[in-house]
């Protein structure tokens, strides 16, 4: 644990700050960032929030009050040490199509909209992220705050709600993240400077270069000349951390496979819409499991021991690619030869023998054949289900903690034999005849290690020797200790404001 610093925590008469981290692209590591000085700070005894205005993905969490946000957020929160708050992102864009999103405003959908569409909404949202920012900040000693995407987006500055125009609109300092392993780090930051307008250029207070690889003296050159040309304060040069491949990847790019020869084959096909993939997080960590994720062009590996048919934000269109890809031939021939098949979410929607979307909420009103693997049938409602979940799996009676996050109804014969009990006691999920096939609403399962435990054993494979939960901590803590190595944290506290 590095040493204690002079922070004063609330009840001491503390007033509260916040300070925003932007970057010079996307995917330069600003959730890790913004999680690490969270774990930093608040072992410091600072009542710290996590904050991102508008944030991207299909990759959500559940709240306590039955919201949603982004995942890097949820993780966020836990490395403050507090509950996952809808106000921690308000405005969530979860993508349907190339140019369309459905649009989360504090937990709730309000809509979907198309890009150039969009543009059109941030200023009338804007009043709900300042709100959301409020309402932490009367909570907290320290609101971190993520940038999203680019701040050097100038062709998207009118009406940002994102960058520089929340930090401008809440007074919020910015520090601008850059990331040398990509290469071009001087000219992205030097040149983020040269092309944002003079006053929103006056909010950023300073720089830090991440995902630094070898001699950091053979850099000191080139920190000084950014500093030099920008006129921004150097507040850290940023070693590698490798550990952050164990913590959970918030876009789909970030999601890595996990192969280990010898290991169980968990398949995953690689969807374009794939949502909640978290849920593979756990067996990712497993040294028994080799997670494969196969990408499009690639068939399904005839050694697989499980196909995992993962969540999907439009299950409709992504089954059509399953089966554009060869996949649905692939997965009738895994179970011709016995094996096993889970699907999860809109996963388990695509197992059963129909899809109908009478309401047209993936596209043209219509129903669709299913991969007929389990008797049941699905229809696509307007009203999404957010809940956490807990229960026991059946028959064995294991105990499980989850949620749920979904649109839809699920009926059936196979229904008869469902996956789970729910605590309420509502069934849920679906198994065939055999049991080598089934499917849940419930993500999160194999989060549970009562759960994991479960279906490894299925699978021929043991638990490894540490929690995945502790895991999580114990990274999350390095983390922290790595920044506060190599990142100047009390510079950064004084000039949040």
């Amino acid at each position: 644990m590095p040493a204690q610093h002079d922070a004063r925590p609330h009840g001491t008469g503390s007033r509260s700050r916040a300070l925003m981290i932007q970057g010079t692209g996307s995917d330069v590591g600003k959730s890790l960032i913004v999680a690490g000085l969270a774990r930093a700070y608040a072992r410091r005894g600072l009542r710290v929030r996590p904050f991102k205005p508008q944030n991207m993905s299909n990759n959500a969490a559940v709240t306590r009050d039955g919201g949603e946000i982004g995942r890097a957020q949820a993780l966020q929160a836990r490395a403050a040490g507090v509950p996952p708050s809808v106000h921690m992102n308000p405005v969530l864009l979860k993508p349907q199509s190339e140019t369309g999103s459905q649009v989360v405003v504090q937990g709730r959908m309000v809509g979907t909209a198309r890009a150039r569409e969009y543009q059109e909404w941030k200023p009338r949202l804007l009043s709900a992220v300042v709100e959301s920012f409020g309402l932490l900040r009367a909570e907290s000693d320290l609101v971190l705050v993520e940038g999203a995407g680019s701040a050097s987006e100038v062709n998207l500055r009118r009406g940002d709600i994102a960058n520089m125009g929340f930090a401008r609109a809440t007074g919020t300092p910015v520090v601008l993240l850059g990331d040398i392993d990509r290469g071009g780090v001087i000219a992205s930051l030097v040149g983020t400077k040269a092309v944002i307008d003079p006053e929103d250029a006056a909010m950023v207070r300073g720089f830090l270069v991440n995902r630094f690889r070898g001699d950091p003296v053979l850099f000191a050159d080139g920190m000084s000349l950014i500093a030099a040309r920008t006129g921004w304060e150097a507040l850290g040069l940023i070693p590698h951390f490798p550990e952050a491949a164990r913590l959970p990847a918030e876009d789909v790019l970030g999601l890595k496979g996990a192969e280990r020869p010898g290991a169980k084959v968990v398949a995953v096909p690689v969807l374009p819409r794939i949502a909640n993939f978290d849920d593979l997080d756990p067996l990712r960590a497993e040294p028994g499991v080799s997670v494969v994720l196969v990408e499009p062009g690639r068939p399904i590996p005839a050694e697989a021991d499980l196909v995992l048919l993962p969540g999907s934000k439009t299950t409709i269109p992504d089954l059509a690619f399953l089966r554009g890809q060869g996949w649905d031939i692939d997965i009738l021939a895994h179970r011709r030869r016995g094996g096993r098949v889970l699907g999860l979410c809109g996963g388990y929607q695509m197992l059963g023998t129909t899809l109908s979307d009478p309401l047209g909420i993936e596209g043209k009103p219509g129903t669709v054949a299913g991969l007929g693997l389990l008797d049941v049938a699905t229809v696509l409602t307007a009203e999404k289900r957010l809940a956490a979940a807990g229960g026991v799996s059946l028959p064995d009676e294991t105990p499980f903690t989850g949620y749920e996050m979904h649109v839809g109804e699920t009926g059936g014969p196979d229904c008869g034999r469902p996956l789970v009990r729910l605590a309420d006691g509502r069934p849920d999920g679906a198994v065939s005849a055999d049991g080598l096939v089934c499917g849940t609403y419930v993500h999160g399962l194999f989060s549970d290690e009562r759960q994991r435990a479960l279906w490894l054993g299925r699978l021929g494979a043991a638990p490894g020797p540490e929690a995945y939960e502790a895991v999580i901590e114990r990274v999350l803590d390095r983390l922290a200790d790595h920044l506060e190595a190599h990142v100047d944290c009390d510079r950064l506290l004084a000039l949040a404001t």
